[in-house]
């Protein structure tokens, strides 16, 4: 699934301080090799680079 801007997401990265967190898509950069990576907004900073498979739509 892809990913729009202002989409509601949780993310899954046990490597990231927001991982199991809620936050907001607030920009969809597309790599050289046609992969689609995210930067998410928390309530308390954002996150960037972030791979599809770490996401999860939010209810």
């Amino acid at each position: 699934m892809s990913y729009e801007e202002d989409d509601s997401v949780i993310l899954h990265d046990e490597h990231s301080e927001y991982d199991g967190e809620e936050g907001t898509v607030t920009q969809v950069m597309e790599t050289m090799f046609g992969d689609e990576t995210y930067t998410v907004s928390f309530e308390d900073g954002q996150e960037t680079g972030i791979s599809e498979d770490s996401l999860e739509a939010a209810e």
